[in-house]
């Protein structure tokens, strides 16, 4: 199969390419050249922000399929849709299950209500309505029986660029105490980003099409297995202290992203992170592998680069200072002495 991957370089898009060159596919890469590709991807240039920037895709006689992971404003999407269209015989929109309209129901499905997506004439709104945005493009140029609209969750893995996994595997590796979010056994759900892009290159071969909801089914793993996976794999003297989300909440920690990946039970942000019906992915072909390989095989590569992760320049960075991590540390420590001394 003739592959065409726009951007191919980073995290999501770089998986892809690598799953489907072991294939032995013939895969090419359109990116502005700031990164390598892997190995045994054909590489053409441009910047899709740029005038005339999707120029080096014209002269090619066309490809089986196209993976695209933009998220910004979706004029790009646009734009590479209808360029592609008749040349390409199949469009992948790796979208986001930030779609869904908020507040997200908990087991939502793909027939869930959506936001608004942006215009493709707009500029960058906001990441879920550009996203919505960018899948309508998708599915103007290329219809809906000619579209594949990948509708991603937390994902997780090597070369990640966000920093949630990077972050939760360094901060243990230096040991001591760490502030570990409760409840231990809180179900979590996730997608190695190697699972998704295996799924998607499957979900071409069966010529598949609409809406997936592209992430593991609730529960794959819980926190207190994710962090005890990451104190395994680096070695390191750690202590997990599991903290009651109260105490963290009240002390003005944020969820996700000052503690990575973690949200309290029982709220919406829960409910629209780590419990959405996964049930057509999983019988279209989706496999999920064990929270431990995907911890040990990020570490791998972290230490493989000398232990610090890319970081996308559109994103903030995420994790939580040493400072507030011990101060949230001492008072619950003060507040479990003066319990102890009361009973």
């Amino acid at each position: 199969m003739r592959l065409l991957v726009l951007g191919g370089t980073e995290f999501v898009g770089r998986a892809v390419v690598k799953a489907a060159l072991g294939r032995g596919w013939d895969v090419t890469v359109f990116h502005r050249g700031r990164h390598e590709p892997p190995s045994g991807a054909r590489s053409l240039h441009g910047d899709r922000n740029a005038p005339d920037g999707l120029a080096a895709l014209a002269g090619d006689t066309g490809w089986d399929a196209v993976v695209d992971t933009w998220s910004a404003a979706p004029r790009a999407v646009r734009e590479a849709a209808r360029l592609l269209r008749g040349r390409v015989g199949r469009y992948v929109y790796v979208s986001s299950r930030s779609v869904y309209a908020w507040p997200p129901a908990p087991g939502l499905a793909e027939d869930g209500p959506l936001v608004e997506g942006a215009s493709a004439d707009a500029e960058q709104t906001g990441y879920a309505r550009d996203k919505r945005g960018g899948e309508l493009a998708a599915a103007e140029a290329f219809g809906a029986d000619g579209s594949l609209l990948v509708r991603a969750g937390l994902i997780l893995g090597p070369d990640e660029n966000i920093g949630r996994l990077p972050w939760w595997l360094t901060r243990i590796a230096r040991g001591g105490p760490v502030l570990a979010p409760g409840p231990e056994d809180l179900p979590l759900q996730y997608v190695d980003v190697r699972d998704l892009a295996e799924w998607i290159l499957g979900a071409l071969g069966r010529a598949l099409s609409g809406p997936y909801n592209l992430v593991s089914p609730p529960g794959h793993t819980t926190t207190g297995e994710l962090l005890r996976a990451c104190a395994r794999v680096t070695g390191a003297d750690a202590e997990l202290r599991w903290t009651d989300p109260d105490v963290i909440l009240g002390a003005g920690i944020e969820p996700w992203t000052q503690l990575p990946v973690w949200v309290p039970p029982g709220g919406e942000l829960y409910d629209a992170l780590h419990r959405a019906d996964v049930s057509r992915a999983l019988a279209t072909g989706l496999v999920c592998r064990p929270v431990g390989e995907t911890v040990a095989d990020t570490w791998s590569w972290l230490t493989g680069i000398g232990g610090t992760a890319p970081q996308r320049p559109d994103r903030p960075p995420v994790g939580l200072a040493a400072e507030a991590e011990a101060r949230v540390l001492a008072e619950a420590g003060r507040t479990e002495r003066a319990i102890g001394e009361h009973t």
